[in-house]
């Protein structure tokens, strides 16, 4: 498969089942070495992952929806989001959550002083890198998955039940698991509108 067919294979995957071949250590192994090989500014590394499967990766959907009642609107609201969460990622397989370490961010930042003010986009960007390979990766292995932001809503409740370091701040969630069904087809805005070439 070449790098643009797996580009068109990678979708975000609403429909997940846990129907994957692969064992979680198997899967870890796979995201971890997925995370390493990508870039970070200066080499920091500052994105780190926790892989969740089985009852930690149930638990984590369960806290969410938790912190979710807290601030839904309406109890007819909050049942349209449990079943979204239910149904989209708690059914799936596992979870990586992705982190970025802030201690490392401001060392950076008292290390090269002149680009003080780039670290923390910089740092999303790594993010950005790191999620991204571990999504190609997954969809290689014809596992969907898609990418979550319920932070900083869960932050503390993540924190606590998997004892992640203080400095950790959480960027986002990516439940994966097997393609129950398919993503609805991609539509783009017109080339000229987003691109341009000089030469």
């Amino acid at each position: 498969m070449t790098f643009e067919e797996l580009q068109k294979k990678r979708r975000s995957i609403y429909a997940l089942g846990k129907e994957v071949k692969k064992s979680p250590e198997e899967l870890f192994n796979m995201i971890k070495e997925a995370v390493k090989e990508s870039p970070s500014p200066f080499n920091s590394q500052s994105v780190k992952a926790v892989v969740l499967t089985g009852a930690a990766h149930e638990k984590l959907w369960e806290m969410t929806l938790v912190e979710l009642k807290k601030v839904s609107a309406s109890e007819e609201a909050f049942q349209a989001t449990t079943a979204k969460v239910k149904g989209a990622f708690e059914a799936g397989f596992g979870t990586v959550l992705y982190f970025t370490d802030e201690n490392i961010v401001q060392g950076l930042k008292e290390q090269a002083p002149l680009y003080a003010s780039n670290f923390d986009s910089w740092a999303e960007e790594a993010i950005g890198i790191a999620l991204y390979s571990v999504w190609m990766r997954l969809a290689e292995d014809n596992i969907g998955a898609s990418i979550q932001h319920y932070n900083p809503l869960i932050d503390q409740a993540v924190k606590e039940a998997f004892d992640i370091p203080a400095s950790w701040t959480l960027r986002g969630e990516m439940p994966f698991g097997s393609i129950e069904a398919p993503a609805d087809p991609k539509t783009f805005v017109k080339d000229d509108e987003r691109f341009k070439l000089f030469d």
